[in-house]
């Protein structure tokens, strides 16, 4: 009984000192003379986030969307959203989308993953390092996914090659990173498949972008300079495992440096100019080993170069895909170290010995 009365006293003793010393401060909580000003933490100093900012919920009907710089890398989650068209112009951490129905999503570079819960009818864009969708019935996904994109209990999913373009993009994905020429988009890994039955397959190659989510209205929205046209698509666009019209491939391999990036693109640029398909790109780091194993005879020749950064290489098909690729290096990028197969009857090899150690490498 002492110990508690005593504590009660101590407290009591405690608050009428608490209260002289708010008194002695002064209202505005400033310190009296003579005495030293508690110190500020950056933390403290941060600008508190507001969950409705990072939030879509409950809309019916609407146009609603984030600009470039708003999100600014932070989680969003979407949900309980009906006929709405919604567009997150930036990039952020992870997206959850929940219990949505007859929407058009647009959603920029994603750090983590986006996951797709208990939707039906919905149009989407999205580019992100992990996909996963679980009870999800009749969605259209225009994909860019580092990884190997999952759908589980889920039914009548189509997929198609991320392409999109506003001039803030690039940079997204870097501040995502994410890589323009990783993306596995077709090679889906049905979890819960249904023997005699396929949950998924790939929009029709001549889809297009605005057909499925149409660009924002809204005039706030307006402000983003969109562009559809897969020509100017950040994401290169790639067939996938769609057949291949030739029997042909080529692999041609950029080293790192100020201009690789660049430089993939103008080869793209030139190749599918003349016809040819690109079926997959992939940008991955390699050790000397690994070029022992995919260059062979020409390793010794790239083999320091891998010490400056990732590789980035491009699968092209086509008849006469080889020559053309040789004649297309030789007279663009002379002065440039680039791999191109060096025969049609090598070509196929070098694409299986690349692409299956990158996997590995990515472990998928």
């Amino acid at each position: 009984m002492g110990c508690c009365f005593s504590k009660r006293r101590k407290a009591a003793q405690g608050g009428q000192q608490q209260q002289q010393q708010q008194q002695a401060a002064g209202a505005d909580g400033e310190p009296a003379a003579g005495e030293e000003k508690a110190p500020q933490y950056s933390w403290e100093q941060r600008a508190k986030m507001d969950p409705k900012d990072y939030t879509f919920s409950g809309l019916k009907d609407e146009t609603v969307g984030r600009l470039p710089g708003k999100v600014a890398g932070q989680q969003f989650i979407i949900q309980d959203c009906e006929n709405c068209s919604i567009y997150i112009f930036d990039h952020s951490a992870t997206i959850t989308v929940d219990d949505c129905v007859n929407c058009q999503i647009f959603l920029g570079p994603i750090k983590g993953s986006v996951f797709f819960r208990d939707c039906k009818d919905c149009k989407c864009i999205v580019a992100c390092q992990q996909f996963r969708t679980r009870d999800c019935r009749k969605l259209e996904v225009f994909l860019c996914c580092a990884t190997q994109p999952i759908i589980e209990s889920s039914t009548g999913m189509k997929f198609g090659c991320f392409q999109y373009y506003y001039p803030e993009l690039a940079l997204q994905f870097k501040d995502a990173g994410l890589s323009i020429f990783n993306n596995t988009w077709s090679n889906i890994h049905d979890f819960t498949p249904v023997s005699g039955e396929n949950n998924w397959g790939l929009l029709p190659e001549n889809a297009v972008v605005q057909d499925y989510v149409p660009l924002p209205s809204s005039e706030e929205l307006k402000a983003v300079r969109i562009s559809t046209d897969a020509m100017r698509s950040i994401i290169p666009i790639t067939r996938g495992r769609r057949q291949k019209s030739s029997e042909e491939s080529c692999l041609a391999v950029f080293f790192a440096g100020d201009y690789t990036t660049a430089n993939a693109r103008k080869l793209i640029d030139e190749m599918t100019g003349k016809g040819f398909q690109l079926v997959q790109t992939k940008e991955v780091p390699m050790k000397a080993e690994d070029a022992q194993r995919v260059f062979r005879q020409c390793a010794s020749e790239f083999i320091p170069l891998l010490e400056k950064g990732p590789v980035v290489a491009l699968e092209f098909n086509g008849d006469g895909a080889v020559e053309a690729c040789q004649s297309t290096v030789n007279d663009v990028f002379n002065g440039t170290k680039v791999f191109v197969s060096e025969s049609k009857a090598s070509a196929s090899q070098d694409v299986d010995n690349f692409y299956n150690f990158a996997e590995m490498q990515m472990g998928m």
